[in-house]
C-alpha cells in the first residue's frame, strides 16, 4: 500500500521560499490505479519524483508497504527504488547503444539476485508486442515502440508501484491509445499500483481515480 500524509515541497530561491506542493495526502492499494492531471508547472512531476524516492519532501511522510524510503541510507534508497518502483518517462530514456533486450535488462544489473530476469524480459517483450525486435536499437523503433520497451523495462524487477510521467505525451493519437491500452492491461496482469501523470484528459478518463493539481494541492475530480 502507498500512503502519503501531509506532504509538502518547497524550493529555496534568491527571492525566498517557493512552495510547489502543499499538504498532500493520498493512499493507493495493490491493483489500484489513479491519474493526476494539471497544467505544466503545477507540481505533478515533482509529486511523482517524491513518491518514487527520487526527491525528498520538505515535510510529510511517504510510505510504500510500510517503509518510508527517506529514512533509509542512500544505498538503501537506491535498492528500494530498484526493487519496488518502476518508472516510465515521456521521452522513454532508452540507451541508444543497447538493444531492446539489453535496455529492458538494464535495471537488473544492480539487482541482488535474478537468474530469472532474462526469461522475464523475453516474456515482457513478447507481451508488449516486441518479441521479434529483441536485437534492434532504439533508433530503429517508432515512438510507440520505444515507449513499449520503457514499460517492459519498468516492470522487469516486478515493482509494486508504477509511476508514469506523461507516458503518451510524445506520441500520435493512435500510438498514445495503444500505449494506454498496454499500460492498463499490464497493470491488471501484474497487479501493481499505477499512477499516471498526464495532460491528456482522454487518458485520465480511463482511470477509476482521478486527481487534479490546483494551487499546489491535490483535488479529487469526478
Amino acid at each position: 500500500m502507498l500512503e502519503v500524509t501531509g506532504l509538502s515541497k518547497e524550493y529555496t530561491t534568491p527571492s525566498g521560499s517557493l512552495p510547489v506542493l502543499t499538504d498532500i495526502s493520498l493512499s493507493l492499494k495493490r491493483g489500484e490505479a489513479m491519474a493526476i492531471m494539471g497544467p505544466s508547472g503545477s507540481g505533478k512531476s515533482t509529486l511523482l519524483y517524491i513518491l518514487g524516492a527520487l526527491e525528498p519532501p520538505t515535510t510529510g511522510a511517504v510510505k510504500l508497504d510500510g517503509v518510508n524510503p527517506y529514512q533509509l541510507t542512500e544505498r538503501q534508497i537506491a535498492a528500494f527504488r530498484n526493487q519496488r518502483v518502476g518508472f516510465v518517462f515521456q521521452d522513454h530514456c532508452l540507451l541508444p547503444q543497447c538493444s531492446v533486450l539489453e535496455n529492458v535488462l538494464t535495471p537488473t544489473l544492480v539487482a541482488e539476485s535474478g537468474n530469472h530476469f532474462q526469461e522475464r524480459a523475453l516474456a515482457l517483450l513478447e507481451n508488449v508486442g516486441l518479441g521479434a525486435r529483441l536485437d534492434h536499437r532504439p533508433a530503429e523503433l517508432s515512438g510507440g515502440e520505444k515507449q513499449r520497451v520503457a514499460i517492459a523495462r519498468a516492470l522487469i524487477c516486478e515493482p509494486i508501484l508504477m509511476l508514469c510521467d506523461e507516458p503518451t505525451g510524445n506520441l500520435d493519437h493512435l500510438s498514445a491509445e495503444a500505449v494506454a491500452d498496454l499500460l492498463l492491461k499490464l497493470h491488471q496482469q501484474q497487479q501493481t499500483m499505477l499512477i499516471v501523470v498526464t495532460h491528456n484528459r482522454e487518458l485520465a478518463a480511463r482511470f477509476p481515480v482521478r486527481y487534479e493539481m490546483r494551487d499546489q494541492r491535490l483535488i479529487a475530480v469526478g
